[in-house]
């Protein structure tokens, strides 16, 4: 339901509009093709005041922004469509282009709103029409006499023969191979992987081919190259972006997972279940996804700029999800219904509402190794509980004298309190003092004495909790897990109150008690909210209290201080100290241990929590609250699904998923292979690869598309086994040779009658500099390196490095990738800064670009290390060095004129200019 106000439209002078016909209009036969002919041909141009379109059924009943309704049924001369068709308005001329509706369209249309504007559910125009709307239907192969093989090859004839248009022929081999290895891998092949190619071409050159792409999409570097492309597409960086853009230092595991995800050719539909949702698959870091956009940490205590901090971080999730899976504007309708495609504003919130349990943040990350550390953590664990026991009779006594000898400071893992024994009906813990924040305790022990001690405070054991209040709307820290028997931060009980609260346990019946065990968190992951000042006391049957322990006899807290025995007392004789140190020694040793076996990686991949209600905004604007929207698809899309407007949160998540990567679903497969033929020839079928909506591009080969799609489903959604069949195909072996007759009729080569050249980018052009010179090392994974000097400012400043080490030599994948910040040297060259979804690069050519490649400092480097190469390669013959060069720079070898001009540079100025010469060739620049 449209709920923008209407602007107050003056009624039409009846005199001066046509008149209404005065049959009963056929919708089918008379105002259908009205719509059809004047409207459809004008998408996306219908953009003065108020504009609207007029190809929707509920463009025309609803309107836009400034006029709700179009159409007012019974009233054609107050209806604002009326008035735009009939010229009475000057700032809405409708249709925009094109000859305007006679009298006699307009008094039909008059008619049928005077009559009703009866709209059968059927007569939505663009519904109907628009090409990526419609089901996936697999489309027959053209038949071509005389042609067979290769079904890309049929439909890319069948359209050239429809423009006059012939293709080229065969690249030869070496430009192939290149070719090859560059789209496939992103790097170079090095001089004998491409002579090896060569000399199995020249036997067989269709075996040669078939093996060198299997050869390629096996290489781990194949998903190195291809997750660089996706994670352009998600707009993922290691940094927040605003005004701090502090680092993620825990994000790249998603660019991990991404790269692993493309070379283990993951079924593309399980790839997007584990980005929306893979803590359901255990595949923690696939997540990285939702939150790999900007987040503005600085918080504000203002609730309206929160609000709209929070509607902007889903915002965010929702536009991401919705163009990189679908191809759709849905980010359009946050404020009201889409003006182009069939998604009202219910819809945009129906998304947003499962995503609304998604926090930016870390979590805990499951590796392959969990299971197997948490199994030897569950085993060493029962030992430690004995050595520990078995120490505390070496700990001396607390005491409450003033001038009590002092025992171990505190620690943040295990405390223990041993006192003289003692019956007792209750025990009170009082904190008057923390290290700061509210105190919590993570399980609090009391211990009866010899001869069969056991921890009587236990829950399970009978006894009854109170406290001095409980820490609001946490699950983890609850007064209950006090004495749960369950170790850790989750099960633990905090105060109330900032630096101080009590605990009371009243035990089923009288216990002869001894020590009681405490700590901040048994697992060592938390060192904050440590109780440094605090009393024990006891009550018996007659209900009084009497101290039996506190912190004042013990020494100053330490904050590095190790949890361990007091073996070094005075009170002990050398024999206890003795057999004291071995049980220390051995206990530290399984603590060691704990702590690798525990240890937790964590990623930045999301937080998830209980999701509010997600509600309808009034123009997007945070204040204005309107009906509560529940969990659900795009209802124009196979998306009418919606969840309770309480369902779990994870349920939520699952739900998306599932409705985005079904066969069903008219858009997912359309969209992700038009990705893949965007980024091997350069330009995808549809040329804005984010937006098959309609105010996106056409399909060039609208058949094509349609057949790769349904092709890509009946493989199981295998990328490699689509990657394949497009690079042996004769249009993508084809040569990059201009054809002047071709040329005129298409320039920019969208019917492929040719291979389209075009630059590296500027990740490959990093790499295969690198590659040239010998430096590149190809580490694969883990924590990236830098392009910036390292600095710790709250508001991080990047200054880009000009001194280089090893480990900045790793593929550029793996740059630690900050948010609107680029490098100074190959942030020139059209890399995407991730402010933003990335789905097409621009190539510029500027004069920055071309002074970066000859005066930087990464260069002169790197033309200097190539120099050296060529001397350890070649030796110190300049004829020999330059044919080496070529070798590894160009794939081939220098023809007489070069080696003469190359001889004479190295003599003139030296080999490290001629190579940095190199670096600069557009050979070396172009991938043909």
């Amino acid at each position: 339901m449209l709920t923008s106000r209407a602007l107050c439209v003056p009624a039409a002078d009846a005199v001066s509009l046509p008149a209404a016909a005065s049959h009963a209009v056929d919708f089918e036969k008379e105002v259908r093709p009205i719509f059809e002919a004047k409207c459809v041909k004008c998408h996306g141009e219908e953009k003065q005041k108020g504009g609207f379109r007029v190809d929707l059924k509920r463009s025309v009943l609803t309107g836009g922004d400034n006029y709700a309704p179009n159409v007012l049924p019974g009233k054609s001369a107050d209806s604002p469509l009326i008035r735009f068709v009939a010229g009475l308005d000057a700032d809405m001329k409708m249709p925009s282009k094109g000859d305007p509706l006679t009298s006699e369209q307009i008094g039909i249309l008059r008619a049928w709103i005077d009559q009703g504007a009866a709209w059968p559910e059927t007569g939505g125009v663009v519904e109907k029409k628009h090409w990526s709307f419609q089901p996936l239907k697999r489309p027959e192969v053209p038949r071509i006499e005389g042609v067979a093989g290769n079904p890309i090859d049929l439909f890319i004839l069948a359209k050239l023969a429809e423009k006059g248009l012939a293709p080229s022929p065969e690249a030869d081999p070496r430009t192939l191979c290149r070719r090859l290895y560059f789209d496939v891998t992103g790097l170079p092949p090095t001089p004998e992987e491409l002579e090896a190619f060569l000399a199995e071409s020249s036997r067989d050159p269709q075996s040669a081919i078939r093996n060198l792409v299997d050869q390629l999409l096996a290489s781990p570097r194949y998903g190195e190259r291809w997750a660089r492309h996706w994670l352009d597409v998600v707009r993922f960086a290691e940094s927040d972006g605003f005004e701090t853009n502090q680092p993620r230092p825990n994000a790249w595991p998603y660019r991990d997972y991404v790269i692993r995800a493309f070379n283990e050719d993951k079924p593309f539909d399980q790839f997007i279940r584990e980005q929306l949702a893979g803590d359901a698959f255990g595949v923690d870091q696939a997540t990285g996804f939702l939150v790999g956009g900007p987040n503005d940490r600085v918080k504000s205590p203002d609730p309206v700029l929160t609000a709209q901090q929070r509607a902007d971080e889903l915002h965010d999730i929702v536009g991401t999800t919705a163009s990189a899976f679908l191809g759709l504007t849905v980010n359009c309708a946050r404020c009201h219904n889409h003006k182009f495609d069939p998604i009202p504003q219910t819809d945009y919130y129906a998304i947003k509402a499962c995503f609304a349990g998604v926090q930016h943040g870390e979590r805990p990350m499951k590796t392959p190794d969990s299971e197997k550390r948490r199994l030897k953590a569950e085993a060493l664990r029962p030992r430690l509980a004995e050595l520990e026991t078995a120490l505390e009779q070496f700990t001396p006594l607390a005491s409450t004298a003033p001038d009590a000898p002092r025992r171990l400071g505190l620690n943040f893992r295990r405390n223990s309190d041993r006192f003289a024994p003692v019956l007792a009906k209750k025990l009170r813990f009082t904190i008057e003092k923390t290290t700061g924040a509210e105190p919590c305790i993570d399980e609090l022990e009391v211990w009866s004495a010899a001869p069969q001690p056991r921890n009587v405070a236990l829950a399970s054991a009978g006894t009854k909790l109170a406290s001095s209040g409980d820490y609001p709307g946490d699950a983890k820290h609850q007064l209950a897990h006090l004495v749960d028997g369950k170790y850790g931060n989750d099960w633990s009980w905090i105060s109330n109150t900032a630096g101080r609260g009590w605990v009371e346990i009243e035990f089923a019946h009288p216990e002869n008690i001894e020590r009681i065990v405490w700590g901040r968190d048994r697992e060592s992951k938390y060192k904050d909210r440590l109780a440094i000042g605090y009393k024990v006391e006891i009550s018996g049957e007659d209900g009084a209290w009497s101290m039996v322990a506190g912190s004042a006899d013990r020494a100053a807290f330490n904050p590095d201080a190790q949890a361990g025995a007091d073996w070094d007392s005075p009170a002990l004789n050398a024999a206890q100290r003795a057999e004291a140190a071995k049980l220390d020694q051995e206990r530290r040793a399984i603590v060691q241990e704990l702590a690798v076996s525990m240890a937790e990686q964590t990623v930045y991949a999301g937080r998830f929590e209980k999701a509010p209600p997600t509600y309808r905004l009034s123009r997007g604007e945070p204040m204005q609250p309107r009906e509560i929207i529940a969990p659900g698809g795009l209802s124009e899309f196979g998306g009418a699904w919606r969840l309770a407007p309480d369902a779990p949160e994870q349920e939520r998540r699952l739900a998306l998923a599932k409705w985005i990567a079904s066969p069903e679903n008219p858009l997912t497969a359309r969209v992700i292979v038009n990705r893949l033929w965007h980024y091997h020839f350069g330009t995808g079928l549809v040329e804005t690869p984010s937006d098959l909506g309609i105010n996106g591009g056409r399909p060039s080969h609208p058949e094509l598309l349609d057949w790769l799609a349904s092709e890509f489903l009946a493989r199981g959604w295998r990328i490699k086994e689509l990657q394949r069949l497009i690079l042996l195909s004769s249009t993508y072996r084809q040569a990059s040779t201009l054809n002047p007759e071709a040329m005129r009729v298409d320039a920019g080569a969208r019917l492929l009658w040719r291979f389209p050249p075009r630059r590296l980018e500027a990740e490959g052009l990093r790499d295969s500099i690198l590659a040239a010179s010998g430096g590149l090392d190809l580490r694969a994974g883990g924590p990236g390196f830098d392009l910036f000097e390292t600095n710790t400012n709250y508001v991080k400043v990047y200054a880009t490095k000009t001194r280089f080490s090893g480990d900045d030599f790793r593929r550029m994948v793996y740059q630690n990738k900050p948010r609107v910040e680029l490098d100074t040297l190959f942030g020139a060259f059209d890399c995407p800064d991730a402010g933003q979804i990335a789905p097409r690069r621009t190539s510029s050519t500027t004069p920055l670009q071309a002074l970066n490649l000859l005066n930087s400092e990464f260069l002169i480097d790197q033309a200097g290390a190539f120099a050296q190469r060529l001397q350890r390669d070649a030796g110190p013959d300049p004829a020999s060095q330059v044919k080496r060069a070529f070798s590894l720079a160009f794939g081939r070898g220098p023809v007489p004129e070069e080696t003469e001009a190359a001889t004479r540079l190295i003599a003139t100025h030296g080999l490290p200019v001629f190579c940095r010469a190199l670096y600069n060739a557009n050979e070396f620049l172009t991938v043909f």
